[in-house]
């Protein structure tokens, strides 16, 4: 299943997609489209499903990093053989053809481009990342070559919902500490805190001024959507050794 954001599908010579877990080849508990090379998944089945994806765009090229939860982004400037750019959370390309994206399991997906579709980026927002700035960094790069934030167009995509992920106490006085405004993105509830992921993503990206009408949330709770989704919190709970990781993806076709 491939979900499409109404905003970024407006953009000319721009595909996209924040892919489910359905129609790839991995079995057990990464069935089926995982997308994960560091996962303990099959490396055989991982690489079928990346070409799943490949094939979905008409491209024989896809970049993916090693994602370690930081604020750094790569600015893709030539193609590069490996699948893997190296240790980063986010890609930025001006490159046609070339499909970047990022992998999560309850983690934020965020898609960007350029208005024209000159520039496109694809960031992976754990809460590490988005509390260290890497939306600030990802749209730096858009305004360094020559993009207007007004014509910036973000989709956030399928994440761990507000009612499933909750926090603890250190964790919630560790975000506020940053700016007491984000106390807003806490809810207690039978003594339990929970923390509204996707909010602190769409309040990064409105803080560096980007209209709101230019961003488009997907609704899908990661966690509560076995079915459909990989999640790291549910598989903890299932007291599973390893999870199946979630591909969200942009490139531009000419």
């Amino acid at each position: 299943m491939q979900i499409k954001s109404q905003k970024l599908s407006k953009i000319k010579n721009i595909s996209h997609g924040f892919f489910s877990k359905k129609g790839g080849y991995s079995k057990g508990i990464y069935e089926s489209l995982n997308c994960g090379l560091g996962s303990k998944d099959k490396k055989i089945h991982v690489i079928k499903n990346i070409e799943v994806i490949k094939k979905k765009f008409s491209c024989n090229k896809i970049n993916l990093l090693n994602q370690i939860h930081s604020n750094k982004i790569i600015h893709l400037k030539r193609k590069n053989k490996n699948i893997r750019l190296g240790y980063a959370d986010g890609i930025f390309t001006s490159l046609n053809k070339i499909i970047i994206g990022v992998l999560t399991a309850d983690c934020v997906p965020i898609l960007l481009s350029s208005r024209c579709g000159k520039f496109i980026c694809a960031v992976h927002g754990g809460w590490k990342g988005l509390h260290k700035n890497i939306i600030k960094n990802a749209l730096k790069l858009f305004i360094k070559n020559k993009i207007k934030k007004n014509d910036i167009i973000c989709a956030i995509g399928p994440c761990i919902g507000f009612k499933s992920y909750e926090v603890k106490s250190d964790f919630k006085s560790k975000i506020i500490n940053k700016n007491c405004k984000y106390q807003k993105l806490f809810k207690i509830k039978k003594g339990k805190i929970f923390f509204n992921i996707k909010q602190y993503a769409l309040t990064k990206i409105i803080e560096q001024k980007i209209n709101r009408k230019n961003i488009q949330i997907i609704e899908k709770d990661t966690y509560s959507s076995p079915k459909f989704f990989f999640s790291f919190r549910r598989s903890v709970h299932k007291k599973e050794d390893d999870y199946g990781r979630n591909i969200s993806v942009i490139v531009k076709d000419s």
